[in-house]
């Protein structure tokens, strides 16, 4: 039976390319058109993987790098120009409105993250004088510095488990097919997870090998994130990502 779920994560095209730049520690004035295509690409095909709802402005930017591309490869052509009277030419980049475009993107983004630093520090005052805390925080053990979780870091790393199980396929082997909702397989990693009482490795949520069982167990794991009933954390870039059940989670997985 088909699914469908849309992700409001996304935050648009630029917003994948700035990843992609940000993670292969590229240089935005000088992008490498094939590899960022490339990887481009790759994402979207994993989008479809999983059924999600691409929205038209993803492809427009698809075609709008393969159209780049195109013009990358193409014969350099070189314009004198009249106003010059030395040998310096002129040569349009293709790349240079993609840049200007993604360097205003990321400019309204840091301002954005700017100002959501700047709420969140408000939000810790208080007018209440400070109570005395001092027995409880013996406690409270300290928190280790964590990276932030995107999406985009949830799909990269839901590649590489497809690229492991695939190598560790048998060759020959028969497996009973068994349908399972994306809300049953929420319910059975929440009761896991609050079982365990202890963080998980996010390879360790997929135990069949099957590529039904692997979507709809990606898909459970995302929907539980959307709805804050899991913490997932990862303590460095590129680093194994571990999910733990939240508090409010046994309060709410009843609820499905």
């Amino acid at each position: 039976m088909p699914y469908h779920v849309k992700i409001d994560a996304f935050e648009g095209p630029l917003d994948l390319l700035l990843h992609l730049i940000n993670r292969l520690e590229i240089d935005i004035y000088d992008i490498p058109v094939a590899q960022i295509t490339e990887q481009y690409l790759l994402y979207i095909h994993t989008m479809k993987e999983l059924k999600l709802d691409v929205a038209s402005e993803f492809l427009v930017m698809a075609a709008t790098l393969l159209a780049i591309k195109s013009k990358m490869l193409l014969p350099k052509q070189e314009e004198q120009l009249d106003e010059i009277t030395d040998d310096l030419t002129f040569e349009e980049d293709p790349r240079e409105e993609l840049v200007e475009r993604l360097l205003e993107y990321r400019k309204f983004k840091e301002a954005a993250h700017d100002l959501k630093a700047m709420e969140e520090e408000r939000g810790l005052m208080f007018t209440k004088p400070p109570s005395d805390m001092s027995e409880l925080a013996k406690d409270i053990k300290p928190q280790q510095s964590e990276v932030h979780v995107s999406l985009y870091d949830m799909l990269a790393a839901f590649q590489k488990l497809l690229r492991r199980k695939k190598l560790q396929r048998p060759l020959a082997t028969k497996i009973t097919r068994q349908e399972i909702s994306i809300e049953t397989r929420m319910v059975e990693i929440m009761d896991e997870l609050q079982h365990l009482k202890a963080r998980k490795n996010f390879v360790d949520l997929f135990p069949r090998p099957t590529k039904d069982h692997i979507v709809i167990t990606f898909l459970a794991i995302l929907e539980l994130m959307k709805r804050k009933q899991i913490d997932v954390e990862q303590q460095e870039n590129f680093g194994e990502i571990f999910i733990t059940a939240a508090r409010r989670g046994a309060d709410v997985i009843g609820n499905y």
